[in-house]
């Protein structure tokens, strides 16, 4: 089944449940992927999907640093519930013991020998990682390796 399909079989599912956050969630998360399909003018696949998924994520860790920094605790738990809705669609995340092993055979497979390869060990690295590591502490990684 696909993530799209998914998606909208959930969003039926909470609607019969009447669980309105899991079902906003569901819509807006409909909802970008519809707008990152006319933006790209590309039909949606799983990977253009998880990588919506990914950035509606990431973009809620970051409101809840700044609702908790600004003492808004009420506003940062409604953040965290929608990020617990959405990663029941991303896959399992990597541990850190396979993303360490997925570099080192990424820079062996490259050739890469210093920082401007970089470029290509991401480049591998990228579509095996979407969804399920956060790819900038993995360049992070990438970037210590590479001048180590």
């Amino acid at each position: 089944m696909s993530l799209l399909s998914q998606l909208k079989e959930e969003m039926i599912k909470a609607m019969r449940a009447k669980d309105k956050l899991r079902l906003g969630v569901i819509r807006m998360a409909i909802s970008a992927i519809k707008q990152a399909e006319i933006d790209h003018k590309t039909e949606p696949t799983d990977d253009n999907i998880l990588a919506v998924l990914t950035k509606m994520v990431k973009q809620r860790k970051e409101s809840i640093k700044m609702f908790t920094d600004g003492g808004r605790d009420e506003l940062a738990a409604k953040e965290a519930a929608e990020i617990v809705a959405l990663e029941d669609f991303l896959p399992q995340p990597l541990s850190a013991d396979e993303v360490n092993k997925m570099i080192a055979d990424a820079i062996a497979d490259s050739s890469a020998a210093s920082m401007a390869d970089m470029g290509k060990v991401m480049a591998i690295l990228k579509p095996l990682m979407q969804g399920k590591a956060d790819l900038g502490a993995v360049s992070g990684q990438v970037r210590a390796a590479l001048n180590a």
